[in-house]
């Protein structure tokens, strides 16, 4: 069993040697999504927190929709981030543990977070809690079909959880406590077999130019995408927590 403390070091050095370096095709195409998404709401006073924020990379693109809040288990990191965006406000420490108060945010934003926790319908149930009714999560996490079917991933490292999920208990992990407006995957990818070549960069380029994306859109939908993406809503009024008073982890 993976302790917090285990998991603060490793998540400080990997965002350290990997994302304070770069931002990947992968999770630049998660923030596009989720940005597609907050534009649809066409508003621009929004109360956002983004759970497993990491570097906080994502933060100042969410400052178009309105005040943003990051938090993460990596608290050197975060030191960092806020010297780089002031502007921004950063709170380190285990989320199952941060005194956040609650239906206080618009939208709540998770990529790549929900693998990496042990008990996911207390994540999910806490993510809930911050949401104002109406409110929705827009999250983003590995889909495991494609991630151990279709690629060569190393074995995690001490203090690095690893809990893949696939459409169908994404869903109903989220349907505890939220409706589930979309739910698709994103990010075409495979690194053994015939798929590799289907999702390959040459292919796609080639193809990019004679009918764009509708190839790529055509794998998304098949499921083929490294990540899943989800919009869930947290219903509104009374009906909302009779339906909570039944629900698992209340």
């Amino acid at each position: 069993m993976e302790t917090i403390e285990s998991q603060r070091t490793f998540w400080n050095t990997w965002n350290a040697e990997n994302r304070e370096a770069r931002v990947g095709e992968i999770s630049r195409r998660q923030a596009e999504t989720v940005l597609e998404w907050l534009a649809e709401i066409d508003r621009k006073d929004l109360d956002i927190i983004e759970v497993g924020c990491g570097t906080g990379w994502l933060c100042p693109h969410l400052t178009r929709f309105g005040r943003v809040t990051g938090t993460d288990l990596s608290d050197d990191v975060l030191r960092r981030a806020q010297l780089r965006w002031p502007d921004i406000r950063f709170i380190s420490g285990d989320f199952a543990a941060l005194p956040l108060a609650a239906e206080a945010y618009d939208v709540v934003v998770s990529l790549e977070v929900l693998s990496h926790i042990a008990d996911q319908p207390a994540f999910i149930s806490q993510m809930a809690r911050l949401l104002k009714p109406g409110g929705i999560l827009l999250l983003a996490t590995q889909n495991r079909p494609v991630l151990s079917g279709h690629c060569r991933i190393p074995p995690p490292q001490p203090g690095q959880l690893r809990n893949w999920v696939d459409r169908s208990e994404l869903q109903t992990l989220l349907e505890t406590r939220l409706r589930v407006e979309r739910l698709q995957s994103v990010s075409p990818v495979a690194q053994k077999g015939l798929r590799r070549l289907l999702t390959g960069r040459k292919l796609n380029n080639l193809l990019e130019g004679v009918v764009g994306h509708r190839w790529r859109d055509l794998m998304e939908r098949r499921g083929w995408g490294w990540t899943l993406m989800a919009m869930a809503r947290k219903p509104e009024g009374p009906a909302n927590e009779a339906t909570w008073s039944a629900s698992p982890g209340k």
